[in-house]
């Protein structure tokens, strides 16, 4: 077993919102992974950076969290992203706009991880996940 981390906890992690010990909160001592598409986002993040301290910081935390084990996207990964879009359109709530959280979630499904995120509407929808939805509150 394992968690898939949604890029919207590590952007919070950075900005001090959430600490790590919070994230651990739910992840115990299961292992933690991050994905291709999250270093993506968070890359992005860090580059449009205006201000030089904050670009500095971001690929900082980027640099932490790239130290963890990164996911593969391989043709299975392809294919139940497939299924899951088509899954949602049929179901006529949409995939489009949508593209990363489906992602993610493929990825979270293929490897039997569950998945951390702080937005439970943006999954919620998509059969198979194994969602933990993070409480502020709780942690």
């Amino acid at each position: 077993m394992g968690f898939l981390i949604d890029t919207c906890i590590w952007v919070d992690v950075e900005r001090g919102r959430i600490s790590p010990q919070d994230v651990s909160y739910y992840t115990g001592k299961e292992p933690v992974f991050i994905s291709p598409f999250s270093i993506a986002e968070l890359t992005y993040g860090a580059e449009i950076a205006q201000d030089e301290s904050i670009r500095q910081k971001r690929i900082a935390a980027l640099n932490r969290l790239k130290k963890k084990p990164v996911l593969i996207i391989d043709e299975t990964t392809g294919d139940i992203f497939g299924r899951l879009s088509a899954a949602l359109i049929r179901q006529g709530r949409g995939a489009r706009f949508r593209i990363q959280h489906i992602w993610l979630a493929s990825q979270a499904i293929q490897h039997g991880y569950k998945f951390l995120t702080l937005n439970k509407k943006d999954f919620m929808d998509i059969q198979g996940l194994d969602l933990v939805v993070f409480e502020e509150e709780t942690a």
